[in-house]
């Protein structure tokens, strides 16, 4: 089962919405005439629950950042929903910088593995969006304009473990892991592995199928993550 996100806070459930997509509406405006311009792009996150994305100098939308770096990310969790009106969405406001950081790029990369193609590439770069404000619509009656979506607590130690994390128990473990994907978020198939882990829970992936566990509770670092992964399997098992 997945934990229940009904109560929390409309910062957190901002948070959970752009750590759990893989993908979101990029809106940016024409230098020429100010016009909005959307497009898709894949994203995924800092630790902390910025929106990254690795973006091509010869896009239309990089071209209109560079002019003005104020955008609109509208993040869409209402997939598989028979009424899509009554799944949560939300819109982050904010500039987009370039970031060069490794751990940064290294978290797209795995949520993303085909990006390993281009991401070499000098005409690719990944940018970072820091939120000023974010609009959630979190289904009827749930609406709020928010500040302060980001993650405070300390991750550091948890970042900087990180790819052992992942390395020890996508080969030591892959019966939990998928324990967590059958049982806990009742997705279907074999070969489900850990792509990135953070305070508040971990990523999955199979093929193209992207999917978001949440913690009970955040963790700072890999001792706490372990403890976590263990009471997750024991979960998942009893289920």
């Amino acid at each position: 089962m997945e934990k229940d996100t009904s109560t929390d806070s409309p910062a957190k459930t901002c948070r959970l919405l752009v750590r759990a997509t893989d993908r979101a509406v990029l809106s940016t405006r024409l230098p020429d005439t100010g016009e909005p311009y959307g497009s898709l792009v894949l994203i995924a996150a800092t630790p902390g629950g910025e929106p990254l994305m690795l973006l091509s100098d010869l896009a239309e939308h990089t071209k209109n950042l560079k002019a003005d770096p104020r955008v609109s990310l509208l993040i869409d969790g209402t997939a598989g929903l028979d009424n899509p009106l009554t799944g949560a969405r939300v819109s982050l406001q904010g500039r987009i910088q370039a970031d060069d950081d490794v751990l940064a790029r290294t978290r797209y990369v795995r949520r993303h593995p085909s990006a390993r193609l281009y991401a070499g590439f000098e005409d690719f770069s990944l940018y970072r969006l820091i939120p000023d404000r974010a609009h959630l619509v979190a289904g009827f009656g749930r609406i709020n304009w928010t500040q302060d979506v980001l993650f405070t607590g300390d991750y550091q130690d948890l970042a900087e473990a990180e790819a052992e994390i992942l390395a020890h128990m996508n080969s030591d473990h892959l019966d939990a892991v998928g324990l967590y994907a059958n049982r806990l978020l009742k997705r279907s198939g074999v070969g489900w592995f850990l792509t990135g882990i953070d305070p508040e829970g971990c990523d999955l992936r199979r093929g193209g199928d992207c999917a978001r566990l949440n913690f009970a509770t955040t963790v700072s670092d890999a001792e706490g993550a372990r403890r976590e992964f263990v009471r997750l399997v024991q979960l998942a098992r009893s289920a």
